[in-house]
């Protein structure tokens, strides 16, 4: 979710640089740095938190031909100012998006030649790589190409150096970069999206993987002729958008890639590790304790689950709102965990306190680093989101999860209550959330055709068992909160106990059915229902004749894969309804983002 700008020109180079950044900020990030060069000289400038802690570090008047920017959203490293971007070698800088897989081995090897690495990073290979092949051959377009050679992962990399002062070098391969031509002659910029270059440029090329190339002054040199120049979108807001109708869909599509940046630094090959927090701190442990409100209290009830059968921890999910007020027994050897997407959730902040002020050991997971909760637990595990501007939470959640299913396992192995080849198969699983969650236009387009059929009707059940009980609560909380229409989240085996008269042609049924988890339970429920007119929408890899609709998820051999690839089916058709409704998906009325007041 990091972004990246540069700009050859003869404009002020760094107050392009600093605008392209703030419109970037939707992205999320922790730190902020630009680079600029004129002839032999360097200029680097750094700062951590917001922009404006960067504006007030550069010097705006000098001129310069060209530079390069970034803003940092910690993955690996934390977030500190050595580590944020622009990285330096000896005499170039490199600004990089993605992940370079293979930055250890490439890393080993470059200080056994002599290279000293300043930063926890692994884009801060890539100058020293550079400069490596340069110092053999200098030849900067050679070192360039065989530098890119030897990268491993996804990465988009804008590179300046004091060898060939007039050029920035470029390179896309499963990260977004885009190269533009300036309106006036001679200018150059690049940028991670449309927005920041909407009034700069008219015409862009929006690089396909393997592409790259050399900019100057006197034009773009492509690496090869896989290029196609297209106009630009008019609206900033919607370039942010990256071409989606709203942001709740493309937060929903970024999925994905945000959970891959939440595993990076802490699923290794065959153990999971935190560096946020010492593993002392779960020492002498007995339970844990969850607080949270909204969509984070279903991932931590979703955890709990999680927690108690591979970890074998009691483990128990309170919603922040009500334990402020049970006069909650709080023992010593409890952990606290408390979820938050802002950090700043009032009701969840105190029961932190709580906490705290009752000795207990704690833990946020949350999504905003130097937020109120960051800065009163123990520790704090990042969710690396970026920001979310829909206010019906989609990203928030999976990355949540996703976290909680790595301490769980975490726990786990620390406690000795997991088999190596448990372990083995359940970080198998997590290395394929990822694929679960790449939304298939078939997916997308079922959830359209069908939202035409739920526009009306006294409600909706929601229905799961096990973890896919509080998925049900959220699929739930997602309609409510954008399409306004009622609708509950129940165990499924509790509709005999009262629901189930509720049921006729008017109540819709959405029922969870996994393959890999409880199949025939939930079959049998969903029976019931039928047996008593509901109508039912049922999703599962498997088909289910007595289904009135059906939306097909992929077979698996893990429970949690599915999970997911359903909690994308779950937001879509949220989504789908309420556009069909004509509401607006990303503000819902009578709803704020963070809710910072009880």
């Amino acid at each position: 979710m990091c972004g990246i700008v540069g700009y050859i020109g003869n404009k002020n180079t760094q107050e392009i640089l600093l605008a392209g950044l703030k419109e970037l900020e939707y992205r999320g990030y922790d730190s902020a740095g630009i680079a600029l060069l004129d002839q032999n000289k360097i200029e680097v400038f750094k700062a951590l938190g917001k922009l404006h802690n960067l504006e007030e570090k550069v010097n705006t008047n000098k001129e310069y031909p060209l530079g390069i920017g970034h803003t940092r959203w910690a993955t690996h490293g934390k977030p500190t100012e050595l580590n944020a971007h622009p990285h330096m070698g000896e005499y170039s800088y490199v600004v990089h998006n993605g992940i370079i897989e293979n930055y250890k081995e490439l890393k080993e090897e470059l200080m056994k030649v002599g290279h000293k690495f300043v930063s926890q990073t692994d884009t801060e290979v890539i100058v020293h790589l550079f400069e490596f092949f340069y110092n053999k051959t200098p030849n900067s377009k050679e070192a360039f190409l065989n530098t890119i050679k030897k990268l491993e992962g996804a990465y988009s990399i804008l590179l300046i150096s004091k060898v060939d002062p007039d050029n920035i070098f470029f390179f896309k391969h499963g990260s977004p970069l885009i190269v533009a031509r300036g309106l006036e002659k001679g200018e150059v910029l690049f940028s991670s999206s449309d927005s920041p270059l909407i009034g700069l440029s008219n015409e862009v090329v929006y690089l396909e993987d393997g592409v790259g190339g050399i900019a100057n002054k006197d034009g773009i040199n492509f690496f090869n002729d896989n290029v196609t120049w297209a106009g630009l979108p008019t609206s900033k807001q919607f370039a942010q958008k990256d071409g989606f109708r709203f942001f709740m869909e493309k937060e929903i599509y970024e999925q994905s890639d945000v959970v891959t940046d939440s595993m990076i630094g802490r699923l290794g090959e065959n153990e999971i590790s935190f560096d946020e927090f010492p593993a002392s701190l779960i020492d002498g442990i007995e339970e844990i304790k969850i607080c949270a409100c909204g969509t984070s209290f279903h991932a931590g009830l979703t955890a709990s689950y999680l927690f108690e059968r591979l970890a074998r921890v009691r483990c128990s999910v309170e919603i922040a709102s009500e334990f402020r007020y049970k006069d909650p027994l709080l023992n010593k050897n409890t952990l606290f965990i408390v979820i938050s997407q802002s950090g700043e959730t009032a009701d969840t902040l105190e029961a932190l306190k709580m906490a705290k002020k009752a000795g207990l050991k704690t833990l946020v997971v949350c999504n905003v680093d130097n937020s109120s909760m960051t800065r009163v637990a123990d520790a704090t595990i990042l969710t690396r989101a970026g920001v979310e501007k829909g206010v019906a939470s989609t990203k928030a959640f999976s990355t949540q999860t996703v976290v909680l299913w790595m301490m769980g396992l975490y726990f786990a192995n620390h406690k000795n209550t997991i088999t190596k080849e448990k372990l083995e198969e359940e970080i198998k699983a997590l290395r394929e959330v990822p694929q679960a969650l790449i939304i298939q236009d078939e997916m997308h387009e079922k959830t359209k055709r069908l939202s035409k059929r739920y526009l009306h009707g006294h409600g909706f059940f929601f229905i799961g068992r096990d973890v896919f009980f509080p998925l049900a609560l959220e699929g739930a909380l997602k309609l409510k909160e954008i399409s306004y229409l009622h609708a509950e989240g129940y165990p499924a085996g509790e509709m005999k106990h009262g629901p189930i008269a509720l049921a006729d042609p008017e109540l819709f049924t959405i029922a969870l059915m996994p393959q890999n988890l409880l199949y025939d339970k939930i079959k049998s429920n969903v029976e019931e229902l039928s047996a008593r007119d509901s109508t039912i929408c049922s999703i599962s890899p498997l088909e289910f004749d007595l289904s009135d609709d059906f939306i097909r998820t992929k077979k698996t051999n893990h429970y949690m894969l599915e999970f997911f690839e359903m909690l994308v089916a779950l937001q879509l058709l949220s989504m789908e309804i309420s556009v069909r409704l004509g509401n607006d998906v990303d503000m819902p009325r009578n709803l704020a983002k963070s809710v910072t007041v009880e």
